[in-house]
């Protein structure tokens, strides 16, 4: 996977101030639960991705859902299969599941989703219908 950096032109047109502390505010979480972590990155004014770490969930374990501008991503990690006779002496690893809800901005789709070496990408585009972005207006 390769992420390209678009170079920044003038005024950061995303309706935030600081990208991190309002990303926190606005795509404010549902649950007080901090797992499993999870990255936000800008490609340009308009494309985002979400980025959750994933590692032991397969895709069949992972739902997404975009209900009334709630994005909601639940997982389960699936059971190990022992042949007979085998099990944990010791298990240090937890399989969880878990559950994260964001609330998304106005004008915010989720248009994709891949998982690839363990991390759940969730692609995020701003889409601004054209009567609403600004006009000039031409002086006679």
């Amino acid at each position: 996977m390769v992420y390209t950096r678009t170079p920044h032109q003038g005024r950061d047109l995303f309706p935030f101030g600081n990208l991190a502390q309002e990303f926190e505010k606005v795509f404010a979480t549902t649950h007080t639960a901090n797992y499993p972590p999870y990255n936000l990155i800008k490609f340009n004014d308009n494309e985002y991705s979400l980025q959750f770490a994933v590692a032991g969930f397969k895709k069949e374990g992972i739902d997404i859902v975009v209900d009334n501008g709630v994005l909601k991503i639940t997982g389960q990690a699936p059971d190990p299969q022992f042949e007979d006779g085998a099990g944990y002496i010791y298990k240090g690893i937890a399989a969880r599941k878990f559950s994260r809800s964001f609330t998304l901005p106005e004008y915010f789709e989720v248009d994709w989703a891949g998982i690839e070496d363990g991390i759940l990408s969730v692609g995020l585009t701003k889409k601004v219908p054209e009567e609403k972005k600004p006009k000039t207006i031409t002086i006679n």
